[in-house]
């Protein structure tokens, strides 16, 4: 798929907007629209490392396509639910299930690269899987709550700045902002 503005050009562009912007005493900016849908996106890949820590070292790979087609099944499900285009749901929870992945090889590298980093406990999946199934409901109502936001001539600026947000707040490595950039993909609609 090719996107006319990239993201890795847009973020940079966005984040320098914003700390070039007025001094800190000035009116805070009011929060992008699409905070929520970013936020809850970094929220579910957050997730990708336990997961990863309940995978490494077993029998279960990465890619999991048997569980990728339930939790798409499901999005698709919750977004008729919720008066959301279930197509484009499915769209973007492809990009989350890609991104999440992005970070579970990256923590595979590490781990293979520096063994006593790896972890010495393994969550258990099923719980890791309920919190990402509530984050999932709430991703896709955040995702339909926007749908004017994202299919508006501004929505690429506007994700830029809600990732700025999400990174400022959170303040994640460099690998989980690559992943969340590629968590939001398709969400604007071109």
């Amino acid at each position: 798929m090719h996107i006319a503005t990239p993201l890795r050009y847009v973020v940079p562009a966005g984040a320098a907007l914003l700390l070039s912007a007025a001094p800190a005493s000035a009116t805070p900016a009011p929060v992008s629209p699409l905070q929520p849908v970013t936020s809850l996106a970094a929220e579910r890949l957050a997730t990708a490392d336990l997961v990863a820590a309940a995978k490494w070292g077993t029998d279960s790979p990465i890619d999991d396509p048997a569980r990728e087609q339930v939790v798409l099944d499901s999005v698709a499900a919750e977004a008729q639910r919720t008066g959301a285009d279930p197509d484009e749901v499915r769209r973007i929870f492809r990009d989350q299930i890609e991104a999440n992945k992005v970070v579970q090889r990256g923590l595979y590298a590490r781990w293979e690269a520096h063994p006593e980093q790896a972890p010495t406990t393994k969550p258990d999946l099923n719980v890791v899987r309920e919190t990402i199934n509530r984050i999932n409901t709430d991703l896709v109502q955040a995702v339909a709550d926007s749908t004017p936001q994202r299919t508006a001539p501004t929505c690429r600026p506007e994700l830029a700045l809600a990732v700025v947000e999400v990174h400022h707040d959170k303040h994640p490595d460099l690998l989980h902002t690559r992943a969340l950039v590629r968590s939001l993909v398709s969400v604007c609609r071109d």
